[in-house]
């Protein structure tokens, strides 16, 4: 019980400091191409709809790198881009689920919970380099696979997903 308990307020002190942490503006409008939408359940916007974000404003967000080997790949690369918590953060946006879709179609749903659980981020870099549309960029969902035994499975391999260019909160 008092693991529980003590899990619970880890969580709970981890959402504050992320929200804490992250820079407090108002969301400005994107002065680049738009790389990501995210829309539904969001109170953050700067379009009539749903908070859109430039490559640029994602780059402002705290960093996090993880190297993880992916089914994907042969060797293990080193990922790099914002938390998918603090992008989510910053456009308020609250849910269960939220459905991820890719430019070539590819659609997901994510548990919110996957986003406050695990160090998901949304890279823009592989290895150090920006991550071109014509291979997996230039947004990748990647979770830190070699992080916990129980991520090395097909469910979260396919809720990660590559040429991300929206997300909406259902």
């Amino acid at each position: 019980m008092r693991t529980a308990k003590r899990a619970t307020m880890a969580w709970i002190l981890g959402v504050l400091f992320s929200a804490w942490a992250l820079p407090s503006w108002a969301l400005p409008a994107p002065k680049g191409p738009v790389v990501l939408t995210i829309s539904g359940r969001v109170a953050e916007k700067n379009t009539a709809t749903a908070a859109a974000f430039d490559m640029a404003m994602l780059q402002k967000l705290p960093q996090r790198s993880f190297v993880t080997l992916t089914p994907w790949d042969k060797k293990p690369i080193r990922f790099t881009g914002p938390l998918l918590r603090d992008v989510l953060a910053v456009a308020q946006a609250s849910g269960q689920t939220i459905k991820a879709s890719a430019l070539n179609d590819y659609q997901t749903r994510i548990p919110m919970d996957d986003a406050m659980r695990f160090d998901v981020i949304v890279a823009h870099q592989m290895d150090g380099q920006p991550i071109p549309v014509r291979t997996k960029g230039p947004l990748f969902i990647v979770y830190p696979f070699d992080s916990k035994e129980e991520l090395r499975s097909t469910t979260y391999y396919e809720r990660s997903a590559w040429q991300l260019k929206a997300l909406h909160l259902e």
